[in-house]
């Protein structure tokens, strides 16, 4: 995973980041903090599907968080991440709206970051993050997210 490590990197200023910071990263792309364990993959369209030949895999996060963050009523905001234009920001308000208490408790519990301050800090880093991980506009697929993570 250190590919990942050094995408989180590149996508903060002055490229450094607090170990908690990384660990609530780590947890948002695991599906099972957003899906309670169950395989969720992005397809080679912008929506994640369901797909148990990679349960528990950073596609499934990452599909996962783009989801539930769209569903939060952050489409427009989190597409700009996704998209290649401009990333628009999203405010610690937004960002703890759209996760909802119960994830936001669970990765504040597991990285030991008050919630106020986890939200705080993810709203400057993830959009970042997100845009780092589609690189093409959308959310890559299992082989194209495998290849990424190869060259890091």
């Amino acid at each position: 995973m250190a590919g990942l490590n050094d995408l989180i990197r590149s996508s903060t200023q002055g490229g450094s980041i607090a170990k908690p910071l990384m660990l609530a990263l780590g947890a948002l792309l695991a599906s099972n903090v957003l899906f309670g364990g169950k395989g969720q993959t992005a397809s080679a369209g912008s929506q994640p599907t369901t797909d148990t030949s990679d349960p528990g895999g950073l596609a499934g996060g990452l599909g996962g968080l783009v989801n539930k963050l769209q569903q939060g009523g952050l489409g427009d905001v989190v597409n700009s991440w996704v998209g290649s234009g401009q990333n628009q920001p999203v405010s610690p308000g937004q960002l703890s709206s759209a996760l909802g208490p119960s994830i936001l408790k669970t990765v504040s519990q597991m990285t030991g970051i008050s919630e106020d301050d986890l939200t705080k800090q993810l709203s400057q880093v993830l959009p970042g993050v997100v845009n780092g991980l589609t690189p093409n506009g959308r959310l890559p697929t299992v082989a194209e997210l495998s290849k990424m993570m190869e060259k890091q």
